[in-house]
């Protein structure tokens, strides 16, 4: 691909191409910045997904999804980010029913939660909100290789820059920090998309892969972070501030939607928020430790070995 076209000062969902035909898949797509996105791509003629964890949540988001759509009728998708089985059942539908996959937005995520355990035995943060996309999208990869023009969204975060990646204790088994441990796997969001997007290329693929950030945007992830009684009090006055300043989740999810949906984006492009932490989107920088090319195999390959999941690129021509 070619230069990165030029963003308008004030795009918006109006600016959305017509996205008949294509089929979406969104993570956490039951509520904030997962079910605007949603919504917008259903407007504008999109088959999508809502691949989400809680059922009910989900049945009520299909609704508010399905009054917005303009095409196919949207559908949810049962997946755990934090079961690695239920992410094999979530991919196993995907190549039984659905076929090809133009788009996947990988938005769900938790911040800054107490110390807790996916199903496999991983850091809630980094279990979910990386190893569980990572899983995921290699699962799906067929689906998506069936497309003419793949593309994966990855949700980072202004955390991704406090994030580093401890190569001895990768899942908190020592010390629990929660707000690193959210930087540490909002960092591994961004080592995964460069990471991602290279390989497919290697692979002489079409799929990109490109990354998105909301700024500080009014979502559900601004409660309690799981604490009760004192803590959970205390802990919520520095959410509640947090909340007061944010913008709202229809503005946060315009850096991902212009990622999931802008004509020509080159690979690896990162999106955010005009101002960073508010505003409409427009190119953004990472941390430094993000465009290191050794860190992101690094991770790429502690990954499969976690997650047992290799990704079946096709052999180059």
């Amino acid at each position: 691909m070619s230069s990165a076209p030029i963003l308008p000062r004030r795009w918006t969902v109006a600016d959305i191409p017509d996205q008949t035909g294509r089929t979406a898949v969104i993570t956490g797509a039951n509520s904030g910045l997962g079910l605007r996105t949603a919504e917008a791509l259903a407007a504008k003629g999109a088959r999508v997904l809502l691949a989400c964890r809680n059922e009910l949540k989900a049945a009520t988001a299909v609704e508010a999804v399905a009054a917005a759509a303009t095409g196919p009728k949207p559908e949810v998708l049962p997946l755990d980010l934090a079961d690695l089985a239920s992410v094999r059942r979530a991919a196993d539908h995907i190549d039984v029913s659905v076929g090809a996959v133009d788009l996947l937005v990988n938005n769900a995520g938790v911040m800054a939660v107490p110390r807790s355990r996916t199903a496999d035995g991983f850091d809630a943060q980094f279990g979910t909100n990386h190893l569980g996309h990572f899983a995921f999208t290699g699962a799906i990869l067929p689906a998506l290789l069936r497309a003419p023009e793949p593309r994966v969204v990855t949700v980072s975060s202004v955390a991704a820059w406090g994030g580093v990646i401890n190569p001895l204790d990768p899942n908190w088994r020592l010390l629990y920090l929660r707000w690193p441990a959210y930087s540490q796997s909002k960092l591994a969001n961004l080592l995964f998309t460069a990471e991602l997007n290279r390989r497919a290329r290697a692979a002489g693929t079409a799929l990109t892969a490109v990354a998105a950030h909301p700024g500080l945007s009014a979502t559900h992830l601004y409660d309690r972070n799981g604490e009760r009684g004192v803590l959970g009090a205390l802990a919520a006055v520095p959410q509640r501030a947090l909340f007061a300043l944010a913008q709202s989740d229809g503005m946060g999810a315009l850096p991902q939607l212009y990622a999931a949906t802008a004509p020509a984006l080159p690979g690896n492009t990162y999106l955010g928020p005009g101002f960073e932490i508010a505003g409409y989107p427009r190119r953004t920088v990472r941390n430094p430790l993000a465009y290191s090319r050794a860190y992101a195999r690094w991770l790429w390959r502690l990954s499969e070995r976690l997650t047992g999941v290799e990704y079946g690129w096709p052999p180059a021509s």
